[in-house]
């Protein structure tokens, strides 16, 4: 009795541990981020990281396989910025000091350099990956009680760390290219009379942001195949 219920008891382990190796592969991730800004604009030409501020984020995404996931991703953050802190002077020789509320969201695709997952062997998944990003978003903000909107490209890389089944950690870092002018406000709207070009006199942000994820929605724990009946 002994041995059969030692026997049992393996076997139920073994069942066990199949199930958790089986149920490895989601649809989708949900998850909460909060990270930094940086600013490159009329207020700042040279240093992304001279006024930081802070970010959050709410992101899902569309798992489709282990190299690739589309990312559905809202993010509220601050802007800062101070031309006196530049060496440049603008012709007024006045200068300018901008706080920018902004709302982004955004449609990205990423893209894991290794397969990324946790499961079976024979996908040579991995616990780990770096990724690189890049998408497009609509962002729109707030400064001097000012209103505005415009499409911006987010570029960018990332990393990723899968600590337990279903559970993610990430660290990304994007710049975007905003497609205006106005995001540190309207005295610094085209300030020294140079027309816009897609790099010349547009402003950029950036985020860095610490994420955590959870995935949900089983795609397939067994997959059953019938043999055709032979005539």
């Amino acid at each position: 009795m002994k041995s059969i219920r030692v026997i049992f008891i393996l076997l139920a382990a073994l069942c066990c541990r199949s199930a958790v190796h089986a149920q490895e592969d989601y649809r989708f991730d949900i998850g909460l981020g909060v990270g930094m800004t940086g600013y490159l604009g009329d207020a700042n030409n040279s240093n992304l990281w001279k006024n930081p501020s802070w970010d959050a984020e709410v992101l899902f995404r569309y798992i489709l396989n282990p190299r690739f996931n589309f990312k559905t991703n809202f993010y509220i953050g601050q802007l800062r910025g101070n031309s006196a802190q530049m060496t440049d002077v603008f012709p007024s020789h006045e200068n300018y000091k901008f706080s920018t509320l902004f709302y982004e969201l955004g449609e990205t695709v990423e893209f894991h350099f290794f397969n990324y997952g946790m499961g079976e062997t024979y996908r040579r998944l991995k616990r780990w990956t770096p990724y690189i990003v890049a998408g497009v978003s609509l962002t729109a903000w707030t400064v001097d009680s000012k209103f505005g909107a415009a499409f911006t490209i987010p570029l960018g890389v990332g990393f990723k760390f899968k600590p337990a089944l279903r559970w993610n950690l990430g660290l990304e870092f994007l710049m975007k290219k905003t497609f205006a002018d106005r995001i540190d406000g309207p005295a610094l709207n085209d300030p020294i009379g140079i027309r816009s070009s897609f790099m010349k006199n547009t402003d950029w942000y950036s985020t860095l942001t610490f994420s955590v994820s959870y995935e949900f929605s089983k795609r397939c724990a067994v997959c059953h195949y019938n043999e055709p009946k032979k005539r």
